[in-house]
């Protein structure tokens, strides 16, 4: 009797050193596995419409790793083709960014590119410190010219490295004319997707692609065929479809929006956002789950508030960055005025800009009067 409850009582012990050995572990293992799922940021705009500067917003912040417009490499491998047509591959290379799927840049790259192959690398703060830079701390604010001296020379494989260490991946892009395209992405389990649908006063997006025209040719060959790009109109059929493409994203996105829209549709106006650029960082931050301190606080202040004019293309320096916003009032003939006004009458209505309605009327009125019609 007694030999068989010590049998019992070895049994149990082995039992127990089996549970202890072989599932204690394997659960503190996976307790310390699990970590929230990083969030994906969309930044949805069109070339000139301050896109870079609300990049960079995102890209300093020290959880985000960032990219401008790696769908660049895309337009520059595939020209021949529409953008309509090229929606799908830039899609397919946004969600690998997403996931920090690296990889798909070997379609459009040399098998022996560097980091510096990838389009406006320097812009990236999470690019130019660890572990894709060591020379910078991944809490400072660094200067693209200052990275871009430094940090050139590291692999690539550093891109995926330092993507995968991040809470959140934020993407400034704007080769996206149609939400729709998007659906997939937003449905998609794998991702945590937010879009903030970037807009700009259409006659502030003419004036500052006529000082940039040469830069953005390619691009507007893409966006309406070269043939429509040539002549008087070329400029004007081009904003025409930029427009009509953020009519169409902004009804889909908050007027006729799918249940798996909510709450990840952000409308943002740039001249909102320098206006007030505390208020407007910190709502951007809140949408995308992130925390506003006091040190990007004090960036955001400075950046704004400087005297510079922007006058360089993708340069994201200190500027008065509310009277650079409203430069085209001075210096935009009123002739384009209306002609601008004309092909981008339902956005300019559906966004809240105020058409001027003539030459005097475009000299006296007020800052706050062009946004009598807020669409906030």
């Amino acid at each position: 009797m007694v030999k068989s409850r010590r049998v019992q009582v070895v049994l149990i012990l082995v039992v127990l050193s089996f549970l202890l050995i072989h599932f204690l572990p394997c659960s503190n293992n996976a307790h310390m596995e699990i970590k929230p799922s990083p969030v994906h940021i969309l930044i949805l705009s069109s070339w000139r419409s301050g896109s870079s500067f609300t990049g960079q917003i995102f890209s300093q912040h020290p959880s985000v790793f960032y990219l401008m417009e790696p769908a660049w490499h895309v337009w520059v491998t595939m020209y021949q083709n529409s953008a309509k047509v090229l929606h799908m591959a830039v899609r397919d290379l946004v969600r690998s960014v997403f996931l920090c799927d690296m990889s798909v840049f070997d379609a459009y790259m040399s098998s022996q590119k560097k980091k510096s192959d990838l389009f406006q690398w320097e812009k990236s703060r999470a690019l130019c410190s660890p572990p894709a830079c060591d020379s910078f701390s991944r809490s400072d604010i660094i200067t693209a010219g200052n990275c871009k001296t430094i940090c050139g020379k590291y692999p690539f494989s550093k891109v995926e490295e330092a993507c995968k260490t991040y809470s959140h991946v934020a993407i400034k892009e704007v080769r996206f004319f149609d939400l729709k395209v998007l659906y997939p992405l937003l449905t998609d389990p794998s991702l945590n997707l937010k879009i903030i649908h970037l807009v700009r006063d259409p006659r502030a997006v003419f004036r500052s692609r006529e000082n940039t025209m040469a830069e953005l040719k390619h691009d507007s060959n893409i966006v309406v065929g070269s043939q429509k790009t040539k002549g008087e109109m070329g400029p004007y059929n081009t904003m025409q479809v930029i427009c009509k493409s953020h009519v169409e994203i902004y009804k889909a996105g908050s007027q006729a929006a799918p249940s798996f829209l909510k709450d990840r549709y952000l409308l943002v106006r740039y001249e909102d956002i320098v206006r007030d650029p505390l208020a407007w960082a910190a709502q951007m931050y809140r949408f995308a789950e992130l925390h506003f301190t006091p040190e990007l606080q004090k960036w955001v202040h400075n950046i704004t508030h400087g005297k510079g004019d922007g006058a360089q293309a993708f340069d994201i320096g200190s500027r008065d960055a509310l009277r650079v916003s409203q430069a085209w009032r001075k210096t935009l003939p009123f002739q384009k005025i209306e002609k601008v006004q004309n092909v981008c009458k339902d956005a300019m209505d559906l966004l809240g800009y105020r058409l001027v309605q003539s030459e005097e009327e475009q000299k006296n009125m007020s800052l706050d009067l062009l946004f009598a019609q807020s669409s906030s």
